[in-house]
C-alpha cells in the first residue's frame, strides 16, 4: 500500500472534518467536545497555513487516509523555534504506515523552516499507538498531566512528549 504525501488544500476540508469529528465525537485524542463545522475547520486549517506552519494530508489509493500538522507550541516570542504536532488517522487506515509517513512528512517540514523542538501532547496515557508511533520517531516522555482534562463525563492525564528537530538546543537558530 503506497501512501502519498501532500500539502493539505481547502478540498480536502470535508474529508478531514469527518476524521476529526469521529476524535470529537467518540474518543479523547481531542478535548473539544462540539464538533466543529467546515467552515471552522477551513478556518483553523487557513490560520496554521497563513502562520508559515506545515499541514498536510496522506492519500492511500485516491482516498485520504490522514492528516497532520504543525502549530505554535504557545504563543510566548521565546517559544518560536518550538511546535506542537497534530496526526489524525482515519481508523480505516490505522496500523497501515500512514501516520507514519504523515509523522516523518511533518517532521521534515519543520526542521526545514527551522524549528528546532516538536511537542506532542496526547490525550491520555491509553493512547498506545500515538506514544509508540511518536517513539519510533524519537520523542521522549516529559511528563504525563493528571487529570488535565474532562470528556465524557470522566478525568483525564495528558502525555507530554518532546523531540529535537535539527540540531535542537545545541545552538543558536539562524534568524535569531
Amino acid at each position: 500500500m503506497a501512501v502519498h504525501i501532500r500539502d493539505a488544500t481547502p478540498d480536502d476540508i470535508p474529508a478531514i472534518d469527518a476524521i476529526y469529528a469521529v476524535e470529537v465525537r467518540d474518543l479523547v485524542n481531542t478535548y473539544e467536545y462540539e464538533v466543529p463545522d467546515e467552515a471552522e475547520m477551513l478556518r483553523r486549517m487557513q490560520a496554521i497555513t497563513g502562520s508559515g506552519f506545515p499541514y498536510i494530508v496522506a492519500e492511500v489509493e485516491g482516498q485520504l487516509a490522514g492528516y497532520a500538522y504543525a502549530g505554535s507550541y504557545r504563543t510566548r516570542i521565546a517559544y518560536q523555534w518550538t511546535v506542537e504536532n497534530s496526526v489524525y488517522v482515519d481508523a480505516r487506515f490505522q496500523g497501515k504506515g500512514v501516520g507514519s509517513a504523515l509523522m516523518q512528512a511533518l517532521i521534515d517540514a519543520c526542521t526545514a523552516r527551522g524549528y528546532r523542538q516538536m511537542v506532542a501532547v496526547i490525550g491520555e496515557p491509553s493512547n498506545t499507538a500515538s506514544i509508540r508511533l511518536h517513539e519510533r520517531f524519537g520523542f521522549h516522555l516529559v511528563g504525563v498531566f493528571k487529570g488535565l482534562g474532562r470528556k465524557h463525563g470522566r478525568w483525564l492525564d495528558t502525555v507530554q512528549m518532546q523531540r529535537a528537530l535539527g540540531e535542537g538546543a545545541d545552538s543558536a537558530p539562524t534568524n535569531e
